[in-house]
């Protein structure tokens, strides 16, 4: 029997004599271990936050007080302690646990969004209404943000307004100096400082205790020093930044150990205003092979042997490995060509070209806003930025890319790792809202490869635009085979043909491969199907448009959502130009998905080659299919 296996609530947490803590911390790593291994996901960041995690339920009294994560692949063992474990079994899988916070799972997991620097905000906000609710004397909110988080500009926004009151809100800061890499910035060489230098708290505790003691001059020196604070903080411990903005800083704090935490949270918790909390933690804790790994501690891992760390299967040429080796050449061919990214150099494969270039790559931190602009103004000053980020945080972006990329016709090509469908990490990481989002900015274009020679090509027609924005997006994972193509038109590329003209399908990037297991469905059902891959999906090619003049029925196929994407796009070209063809969209529905594997999701969309085939012979049979988007109205085919 382990006391892990007694521990169903927080309130198990708390009853805990405060000896069995050490033997609760071990066993949960190894429960990690075991159960991350077999599944893949965030075991790194987990490792690291074991004994955080534990004091935090036992100092603050969840969901009463609000405990919030920060990105929030960190928050396993917070599931562990608020009764999931028996569900780790299926972590990250179809309708099983999910790898971050879910209010459908718990009603101690309050954000859902996987996106960094966010939960300062969320954390402002509640505290404010807990205040004009009359909750916030009995209630806490509590914080948890990585110092990779605090390299987001949204943090200090939220910092600058927390400070500006007086409401009681704690703020943890876990700083393990690393977010996917280690943590770059003016931010961090501070923070790096704190963690080097003994806690100026700690000198004046000493001080007070002491100087108390001595009879009639003692009170008069202590208040000397003490008058002396921001001098001796500057030289001992330069934590004021935090108290200049009128935060109560507590710290550093050895975040490993788990009685210091514990008694440095509810020094926060009684404290009657907003109070930082600065714990330093090692990511990978306690686990050897997490510890020896230099690059990322194991932020993320697939299924790996529990014992040595490797990897059980060795996966193939990946999408991103390709980008890395194409961007590295072109680096030797321009030194115009330089290279951005967001706190993630290894994750989107610039770390070979850093190690190439070390001077033309910059990793701004979590600020995908700066990393837009200052890319814009590289531009300006005569080079081309590569900004290479996964497309779900290009979103947060928006304005930069309209308005100091496009409006500017700035020549900055932005390379979207994990577009589509990602699966696992669910609903916040897929990057399925880009082809939608980036319709509407004028000037910039968009390129989908289909497979690795596509995807080498069109990197290096984009980097030779510098005149306006331009995209590059590919998915996650493995490449496919190479798809050649039938015939190369002037502005696509057709990859399957059949004779009869009764289907024009119109594939986005990958899609291509999904397009011909359609095709060659309807050629065994008799159905005549030419499968086109425009390669640029913005702007519509004029050749994809005057080339559906001559079907009966036009379909898209595209890994985004179809609200707005390329199959509306095209529709609104064909429109425009008098084409009366129908048209259907195919692609991802306007919603939220669950998490799951990337087949898994797609199925759930009807995103199948049997379901998409079966929808165009329905249609052109003309029954009506609920799967299918009508952008025109249907004619008889016949």
């Amino acid at each position: 029997m382990t006391l892990l296996d007694d521990i169903h609530d927080p309130r198990d947490v708390r009853a805990l004599p405060s000896d069995d803590l050490p033997r609760l911390a071990q066993e949960i790593r190894s429960f990690l271990v075991e159960k991350v291994s077999a599944t893949g996901g965030h075991l790194g960041p987990n490792l690291g936050v074991v004994e955080l995690s534990i004091a935090l339920h036992r100092v603050f009294t969840s969901p009463d007080d609000v405990i919030l994560w920060d990105t929030g692949h960190q928050a396993y063992v917070h599931k562990i302690l608020t009764g999931r474990a028996a569900e780790f079994g299926a972590l990250r899988q179809s309708g099983g646990l999910s790898g971050y916070p879910s209010r459908q799972e718990s009603v101690h997991d309050v954000i859902e969004n996987s996106h960094a620097s966010t939960a300062l905000s969320y954390a402002d906000g509640i505290a404010k209404a807990l205040q004009l609710q009359g909750d916030l004397g009995r209630r806490r909110v509590v914080a948890v943000i990585g110092d990779g988080a605090l390299t987001g500009g949204m943090a200090w926004e939220a910092l600058n307004n927390i400070a500006a009151s007086e409401r009681p809100l704690v703020i943890v800061v876990n700083d393990n100096a690393r977010s996917y890499s280690p943590t770059i910035g003016g931010v961090a060489h501070h923070l790096s400082t704190l963690r080097t230098t003994r806690g100026y708290e700690r000198v004046m505790g000493w001080g007070k205790r002491v100087l108390h003691r001595t009879p009639l001059v003692g009170d008069p020196i202590y208040g000397a020093l003490h008058g002396m604070k921001k001098g001796v903080k500057d030289i001992v411990a330069p934590q004021g930044l935090f108290e200049d903005l009128g935060l109560k800083y507590i710290g550093p704090v050895d975040g490993h150990d788990e009685a210091e935490v514990e008694f440095a949270l509810g020094r926060a918790r009684d404290f009657e205003g907003p109070v930082i909390v600065h714990v330093i933690t090692h990511k990978g804790y306690g686990y050897a092979p997490a510890e020896n790994d230099e690059a990322d501690r194991f932020h993320g891992v697939g299924v790996i042997d529990p014992d040595t760390g490797r990897p059980v299967s060795q996966s193939g040429p990946t999408w991103t490995g390709a980008f890395s080796d194409e961007l590295v050449r072109i680096g030797r061919d321009r030194d115009d060509v330089v290279a951005i990214t967001a706190a993630m150099l290894g994750p989107t494969g610039l770390d070979r070209f850093s190690r190439e270039f070390p001077e033309r790559t910059f990793d701004v931190g979590i600020a995908e806003q700066h990393a837009v602009t200052s890319a814009a103004g590289m531009a300006y000053a005569g080079l081309h930025p590569v900004v290479a980020l996964y497309a779900t945080f290009l979103n947060r972006a928006f304005d930069q890319v309209l308005m100091d990329c496009a409006l500017h016709r700035a020549g900055v090509t932005f390379v979207l790792d994990r577009a589509g469908i990602t699966g696992d990490d669910g609903a916040s990481h897929n990057g399925i809202w880009d082809l939608s989002v980036l319709q509407v900015i004028p000037g910039l274009r968009i390129a989908a490869p289909r497979d690795e020679a596509t995807l080498r090509r069109q990197l290096r027609e984009a980097v030779a635009v510098a005149d306006a924005p331009t995209v590059v997006r590919f998915p996650k994972g493995t490449l496919g085979p190479t798809i050649p193509a039938v015939e190369r038109l002037s502005d696509h590329d057709v990859v399957f043909d059949a004779d009869a003209p009764d289907v024009l399908l119109v594939t986005v990037g990958p899609f291509a491969s999904l397009g011909i297991e359609v095709a060659e469905r309807l050629r065994a059902q008799g159905v005549g199907c030419r499968v086109v891959d425009p390669c640029w999906v913005k702007p519509v090619p004029p050749g994809v448009v005057e080339t559906a003049a001559r079907y009966r029925l036009v379909v898209t196929l595209e890994d985004g959502v179809r609200v707005g994407g390329v199959g509306v796009a095209l529709a609104q070209a064909m429109g425009d130009a008098g084409i009366d063809t129908p048209i259907r969209t195919l692609g991802v529905p306007d919603r939220f998905l669950d998490h799951g594997k990337r087949i898994q999701v797609l199925a759930a969309c009807g995103l199948s080659a049997q379901d998409i085939a079966r929808s165009i012979v329905e249609t052109i049979a003309g029954r009506s299919d609920p799967l299918l988007t009508q952008s025109a109205a249907v004619r008889d085919p016949g």
